[in-house]
C-alpha cells in the first residue's frame, strides 16, 4: 500500500518506469475526457488493450471480450460466468456498452493506495484472463467462433 492515493497521470509515470516492466511488455497513455483514463496496451499478451480509470473510490481495469450479441445462447453462458466466476483469478466477467453495443468485459478492481508491484500484477492477471476467456470459455460456448 502506498500513503498517497493514486491519479491517472501518477499511475502513468510510476507505470513507465517500473522496475522490472520492460517497455516492450506495455505501453500506457492517457486517453482525455470529462475523466481521463489510462490505455495500457499488453504487447505480450497481443497488444490487447485494457483501461484503468483512478477514482477517489478505487482503481479499476477492463478489457473488452466480444459482443453479447455475438454469443451463441448468451444466457446460457452468462449463468455458467456467475457460477464459474470464483475459478477466474483477480477478475471479474459483465458486460459493458460501448457505442450502443454490448460486450462481455473482464475488470478488476484494487485500493486507490494499492502498491505499484500490485496494479502490474492485476494488469498481467487482467491481460492473462482475457486471452483465456477469449480463447477457452468462448470456443466452449460458440464452437462457431
Amino acid at each position: 500500500m502506498t500513503d498517497t492515493a493514486w491519479t491517472v497521470r501518477s499511475l502513468k509515470t510510476a507505470l513507465e518506469s517500473a522496475p522490472g516492466v520492460a517497455a516492450e511488455e506495455m505501453t500506457v497513455r492517457v486517453v482525455e475526457g470529462t475523466d481521463p483514463v489510462l490505455l495500457v496496451t499488453m504487447h505480450h499478451h497481443g497488444d490487447l488493450e485494457l483501461f484503468v480509470s483512478v477514482t477517489e473510490q478505487q482503481i479499476a481495469a477492463s478489457v473488452l471480450l466480444w459482443p453479447v450479441d455475438e454469443q451463441e445462447n448468451p444466457n446460457a453462458f452468462n449463468v455458467f460466468l456467475l457460477k464459474a466466476q470464483k475459478l477466474v483469478p483477480l477478475s471479474n466477467f459483465g458486460i459493458g456498452t460501448v457505442g450502443g453495443r454490448d460486450y462481455y468485459e473482464l475488470f478488476g478492481e484494487l485500493a486507490t493506495t494499492s502498491s505499484l508491484g500490485d496494479i502490474i500484477i492485476e494488469l498481467r492477471a487482467l491481460a492473462d484472463n482475457a486471452i483465456s476467456a477469449a480463447s477457452d470459455l468462448r470456443a466452449a460456448f460458440n464452437p462457431a467462433a
